[in-house]
């Protein structure tokens, strides 16, 4: 996996990779990331799929990135609750 561009963000790290005919698209918050795969024939070069990583997506990436933190946070009391 090669990673071909950065995507400069005040809140997240945001890189792109090259993989198998694939861009892997990585957003990462704290402990936590999320990773999209798009084939290179679904979009017209790398300048538009940076175009897609928009501010609605982010929105929804930080929806995930809490509702993912909650998870984290049930599992983790559970199993202490248990001991």
């Amino acid at each position: 996996m090669r990673l071909i561009s950065n995507i400069p963000h005040p809140r997240y790290t945001i890189q792109v990779f090259h993989l198998n005919a694939k861009y892997v698209v990585k957003i990462e918050l704290g402990q936590f990331e999320q990773i999209y795969k798009i084939g290179e024939i679904d979009v017209n070069g790398l300048d538009e799929l940076i175009l897609m990583v928009n501010e609605k997506l982010l929105k929804n990436c930080l929806d995930r990135f809490v509702a993912m933190r909650s998870d984290w946070s049930e599992s983790f009391k559970e199993i202490n609750n248990t001991k």
